[in-house]
């Protein structure tokens, strides 16, 4: 196996918890190296990284395969298309960009170019997603006719990461949070006819959109995706209605919770839900009442590195493409647009 030579263009949050533990956890990838401007964080937690001041210096090493963008949301075109031109696959935190034309022109290049480009739509790999995945697929709820999705917080707080409170395009909870409930609904019911949206600040102290609920249209059901910073008591993440039956699941994968506590993802317990989160399951099968809590999947977000991994070395399917994390910011576009004239947006 020859491992991928990795960099990571950002060592806070987002590439300490979500991208770092995996690319060392998984043998082929070798962490090499990594963007900060005046810090060591990487270093200090992995010795043998190596560490750029600029990324234009980290772009000109030879030996790097691969880059994660990893910044802010309005970095990302510039970011990828400048690892893109440097010849390096890529992997791009989402939202992938901030309009849909910039994510067309880099899918454009990357193809150019004969290299990968994928968007790390990560809560695919979710515990809770996936098992609400689990039981569409075994046609549990006979047809949806309903469903509505969940991704709410309580901070009264603005957040202490500066460029996620900026007001200008690709800030606020849509992008942020709205991304990983739109890119689920694409993956469980493809793609809408219409959208409807009602973005709105709701905190004194915020100055980006801190809640949002989209209904998405489809010919014989409606999918509703929301959140809101301002909810204390947390409503179930995922509710399913369909001709048979329902399920109804707490939001409650533990990924992210036990990166921050440091935990590797090769730990027996890691991903693991509780017991008391397990989704209520209400449905008839073979002429009998099932009404039974189910056991939730465990979450890993290993799988999607695994996925890249393949694509680059084996030129398997990706795991997540640009084309799929476009079609999220096509729905965000058409949210706000909904929301500015107060009309369903046809797609």
């Amino acid at each position: 196996m020859q491992p991928i030579n990795t960099a990571i263009c950002s060592f806070g949050m987002s590439g300490w918890v979500f991208h770092a533990p995996f690319i060392t956890a998984h043998p082929g990838f070798n962490f090499y190296g990594v963007w900060e401007r005046t810090k060591n964080l990487a270093q200090e937690k992995y010795p043998s990284v190596k560490t750029f001041r600029t990324l234009e210096e980290m772009l000109a090493d030879e030996n790097i395969e691969l880059v994660v963008v990893n910044t802010p949301n309005v970095t990302h075109y510039d970011y990828v298309k400048q690892a893109l031109l440097a010849g390096k696959h890529v992997v791009c935190e989402k939202p992938f960009t901030v309009e849909v034309s910039e994510a067309e022109e880099l899918i454009a290049l990357a193809a150019e170019k004969n290299l990968k480009l994928s968007v790390f739509q990560n809560r695919r790999y979710d515990s809770d997603y996936k098992t609400i995945k689990s039981v569409l697929d075994q046609k549990l709820l006979g047809n949806i006719v309903e469903a509505e999705f969940h991704f709410d917080r309580y901070k009264e707080e603005i957040s202490p990461k500066a460029h996620k409170e900026v007001p200008m395009k690709g800030t606020g909870a849509l992008y942020d949070l709205g991304s990983h409930l739109i890119d689920q609904a694409l993956q469980l019911f493809g793609k809408p006819t219409a959208v409807f949206a009602d973005i709105a600040i709701i905190r004194p102290v915020s100055l980006v959109d801190d809640y949002f609920e989209i209904l998405l249209y489809y010919p014989s059901s409606r999918v509703r995706i929301k959140g809101s910073y301002q909810v204390r008591e947390a409503l179930p993440g995922y509710v399913l209605h369909g001709s048979k039956g329902s399920f109804i699941k707490p939001k409650t994968d533990m990924q992210e919770a036990q990166l921050q506590a440091h935990m590797l993802p090769t730990d027996v317990a890691y991903g693991i839900e509780p017991e008391s989160e397990n989704g209520l399951l209400h449905t008839e099968a073979d002429g009998k009442i099932i009404n039974e809590k189910i056991p939730s999947l465990t979450g890993n977000y290993t799988a999607y590195y695994e996925g890249i991994y393949q694509a680059i070395r084996n030129n398997a399917p990706l795991p997540v493409t640009a084309e799929q994390g476009t079609d999220v910011i096509r729905i965000i576009e058409a949210a706000f647009k909904s929301n500015d004239e107060k009309r369903v947006i046809t797609l």
